[in-house]
C-alpha cells in the first residue's frame, strides 16, 4: 500500500467509518496509535509506526495528527462522525473562499453552503486550495464567503489544526462569485 493509499484509507477510518479496520474512536476521535497499528497488520496491511509518521507528516492537506506523546492519533477535521474536535471560535479573516463544481453553483446560490454528512462547511483562506477542492468534483467554481459579515452577526468559526475554516452553515447572502483579479 503506497502513501497515498494508506492516507485514503485513514481517512476513512478516522473520519468517517472506523468499524471498517475494527477500531474505536473516543468522543474527541481519537484512536490508539498501537490499536490502530495492529489491525492494520492484522487486515493484511502491515505498517510500521515509522512509515504512520511519515504519512501524517508528509500529508499534504496535514488531515491526521498525532497528540503530544505520539500514543493517540485522530483526523484534524472533516468527520462524518459525531466528534467533539475541541475546537475554539476564533475570528475569521474579512473574506474566504469555497470551491465547488460548477453544476452545483445555482442550488448553493438559492439554498447556501450545508455541511450535509460532515459536521462542518469547510472553507479555505486561499483561492487555490478552494479552486483543487472544486477540482475535485468537476469543473471548479469559487464562492467568496463574506466571513468578517458573518462573525459580527454571531455567526461562529472555528480553525482546524491543519488551517482549514469551519462553520456550520453559509447563508446564501453571504456569497458572491469570486472573480479573478
Amino acid at each position: 500500500m503506497n502513501n497515498r493509499d494508506l492516507s485514503k484509507f485513514l481517512s476513512l477510518v478516522l473520519r468517517h467509518k472506523p468499524e471498517a479496520l475494527g477500531i474505536q474512536l473516543d468522543k474527541e476521535g481519537w484512536t490508539s496509535v498501537e490499536q490502530l497499528l495492529q489491525k492494520l497488520n492484522a487486515k493484511g496491511k502491515p505498517i510500521t509506526r515509522e512509515r504512520l509518521e511519515e504519512v501524517v507528516s508528509t500529508n499534504d492537506k496535514q488531515r491526521f495528527a498525532f497528540n503530544q506523546d505520539h500514543t493517540r492519533i485522530r483526523a484534524n477535521q472533516g468527520h462524518s462522525l459525531a466528534v467533539d474536535l475541541q475546537l475554539k471560535v476564533v475570528n475569521p479573516p474579512e473574506f474566504l473562499y469555497h470551491g465547488t463544481a460548477e453544476r452545483n453553483v445555482a442550488s448553493i446560490l438559492q439554498n447556501g453552503l450545508h455541511k450535509r454528512s460532515r459536521q462542518y462547511v469547510h472553507l479555505s483562506s486561499e483561492v487555490d486550495t478552494a479552486r483543487k477542492v472544486g477540482a475535485r468534483h468537476g469543473k471548479p467554481f469559487i464562492f467568496l464567503v463574506k466571513s468578517g459579515l458573518m462573525r459580527q452577526e454571531g455567526i461562529n468559526f472555528y480553525r482546524s489544526e491543519n488551517k482549514v475554516w469551519l462553520t456550520d452553515y453559509v447563508a446564501p447572502e453571504y456569497l458572491e462569485m469570486y472573480k479573478e483579479p
